[in-house]
């Protein structure tokens, strides 16, 4: 894929964020399952992290060697015509350097957009200092703007994930990093477990930038976030972990009934998925 295409990715990519109708966006695991989200005609595709691993035989949380997840993130890519964006998690790296190399596979491998976490310190429980995921911001930044690709970074903040936190005292630390992190060079802002509307609307107004809120129960749907001012919504390893139990639920099917209905209803015919990856194999040949 050429520079000049993934330039012109990025920028529909942006723009999806600007339109003023909230983006949808669903987050595949695979080419299958990202085959089906473009189909079902959903403008833009992000990855899931976790997906991706646990797809990989891994455990999240940066487990899975960085190696396979940018193996993951192309196939993703040349499976569909839609812009990829990737969860890229802490940035696979200790340090700037690596992260800034992170980002230059993501962007070798097709995508337009990443996903990068401050995230909590495993060993004191607290978020990690915002001045040091500024830092990471910045390394991708420099990758995307070497590359020539105008990368949409989409930085997230855990607050909603530290224990105990008042919720005044939440909005006002999202919205005081994603000042720092909107001038070390991000373009959105994710805040996953943020639920109420007051609180969202106030993070709206605090952040000045596209926002990025996480779907899953207690979440207002997409029409209601869109009145409240966001970009974005996502949702993460929720499609896979329905698919997952719905997997559990067959096995168990086979395992105590020896029938096998569970995988009937609703399930794709051999055809029509064949014909949905033939498409991909065409789009992989005309890429």
């Amino acid at each position: 894929m050429t520079t000049h295409t993934l330039a012109d990715k990025a920028r529909r990519f942006r723009a999806l964020h600007e339109s003023g109708r909230i983006l949808v966006l669903p987050n595949a695991w695979d080419a299958a399952s990202a085959r089906i989200f473009a189909l079902a005609g959903l403008p833009a595709i992000g990855t899931t992290s976790a997906g991706v691993a646990w797809s990989l035989g891994y455990p999240d949380k940066e487990r899975v060697p960085r190696a396979l997840m940018l193996e993951a993130i192309g196939r993703i890519v040349v499976a569909v015509d839609v812009p990829v964006t990737a969860d890229i998690e802490r940035g696979f790296g200790a340090d700037p350097a690596a992260v800034r190399e992170t980002a230059r596979g993501v962007i070798e491998a097709g995508a337009i957009g990443v996903n990068l976490e401050d995230g909590i310190d495993p060993d004191t429980g607290a978020l990690v200092p915002a001045e040091m995921h500024a830092a990471r911001i910045r390394a991708v930044r420099e990758a995307a703007d070497a590359a020539g690709v105008p990368l949409f970074v989409n930085a997230r903040t855990d607050v909603y994930f530290v224990p105990g936190g008042e919720p005044r005292a939440q909005v006002a630390e999202v919205v005081r990093r994603a000042a720092i992190y909107v001038a070390a060079g991000a373009d959105g802002l994710f805040v996953p477990g943020i639920v109420a509307p007051d609180a969202i609307a106030d993070v709206v107004r605090g952040a000045r930038r596209p926002l990025n809120v996480y779907a899953f129960a207690g979440v207002p749907p997409a029409a209601e976030l869109q009145a409240l001012g966001v970009a974005r919504v996502s949702v993460g390893c929720g499609p896979m972990q329905a698919t997952l139990g719905l997997t559990r639920r067959i096995a168990e099917e086979l395992r105590t009934r020896g029938t096998w209905e569970g995988f009937g209803a609703g399930a794709l015919g051999v055809g029509e998925v064949n014909e949905m990856m033939r498409g991909a194999v065409d789009h992989r040949a005309g890429s």
